[in-house]
């Protein structure tokens, strides 16, 4: 309520606050069109993966970043070598490629082309032409067997650290860390006034 001889404050309604209120009515209808398009394109690229082709693990840029694992852009040409892929035929079985990446640490590049390994041995590779297989294609008795595989493949995986639980001992209990950091602390501060010291009776001695 108004109080006291004060001025009337302007109402603001004449806004037309309608246009600009955004709505999302059209979120069920485009969650069934997404949902048919990625159907399609199963049957489009059928059989291979419906993913994409196979990415490498790659740490995140930054010491913000450098410890959490994801998909890159391709595989460096060194893990294809490492593997025994060649590089012209690496995208025409689904394995990205990507000529400009480096390895930087031995431990990326044996993790990636154990990715590559392991990828080659479940490989189903179907032939150009159904009647005339070439060296390289699948098994007749394989193709019958093959599905398409939907969704990931080879996901990338984070190991977690074990922890090992022990009993406490008496021993542990009767060890006072705090006076053994400060007493440690104590012989690092004097341990260059000792040692000169004992340089100098050393030398006394010798006299």
């Amino acid at each position: 309520m108004v109080k006291h001889n004060n001025q009337i404050p302007i109402s603001h309604f004449k806004k037309h606050w309608q246009d600009y209120v955004k709505t999302w009515f059209n979120q069920p209808a485009r969650k069934q069109r997404r949902r048919v398009a990625r159907q399609k394109k199963a049957v489009k690229i059928f059989p291979r993966p419906t993913a994409g082709p196979l990415r490498p693990i790659v740490h995140g840029q930054t010491r913000k970043y450098n410890m959490k694992l994801r998909a890159g852009r391709g595989f460096s040409l060194e893990e294809l070598k490492a593997a025994g892929i060649p590089k012209k035929l690496a995208p025409t079985i689904g394995i990205a490629v990507d000529h400009r990446r480096k390895n930087r640490s031995l431990e990326g590049l044996q993790t990636n082309a154990q990715r590559l390994k392991t990828y080659k041995a479940k490989l189903v590779v179907f032939p150009r032409r159904p009647r005339k297989l070439k060296a390289g294609d699948s098994s007749p008795e394989e193709l019958a067997n093959a599905t398409q595989v939907t969704g990931a493949y080879l996901p990338i995986v984070r190991e977690q650290p074990t922890v090992e639980l022990v009993k406490v001992t008496e021993e542990m209990k009767s060890v006072k860390a705090f006076q053994k950091l400060r007493l440690e602390r104590t012989n690092a501060r004097h341990q260059g006034a000792r040692l000169k010291r004992a340089a100098e009776a050393e030398k006394e001695e010798k006299k």
